[in-house]
């Protein structure tokens, strides 16, 4: 199935949808294996180092060091991967309230993780784009 790639559509469909949990972002050395009490629902390999966003007790619980307690929103809209401007359009909106957000496009959705006690706002805003969207 191809996704989405207009961005009047993606912006109108996205319908976001705020996830249960806290997730951190913490980081290990490229040599060192993930903890086996850990399930990371993202893994990426720096130069730095391998980045792991994980559940926050699971970051404690391995005694993880670990930074930017959020929350997760998936933009439900199925988005192709060679769209252009809607993480753009988002971002930006996002930015004009002061909302940080780390955006992450997987293979049939986009997801941001924003910060903890503005999860509820940034879902207001988005679904606020949405509805303009479709008016």
């Amino acid at each position: 199935m191809t996704g989405e790639r207009d961005l009047g559509a993606l912006l109108r469909h996205m319908k976001p949808e705020l996830r249960p949990g806290i997730f951190v972002f913490c980081t290990i050395p490229l040599d060192e294996r993930i903890p086996a009490a850990v399930n990371p629902l993202l893994t990426f390999r720096e130069q730095e180092g391998a980045t792991l966003v994980i559940a926050r007790e699971e970051a404690e619980a391995a005694g993880l060091r670990h930074a930017f307690a959020s929350r997760l929103i998936t933009l439900t809209v199925h988005s192709a991967l060679d769209a252009v401007g809607f993480l753009a359009a988002i971002t930006a909106r996002l930015a004009e309230a002061g909302i940080s957000v780390n955006a992450v496009s997987a293979f049939h959705h986009d997801h941001l993780f924003v910060p903890v006690d503005r999860a509820d706002e940034a879902m207001t805003l988005l679904q606020g784009m949405s509805t303009a969207t479709s008016a």
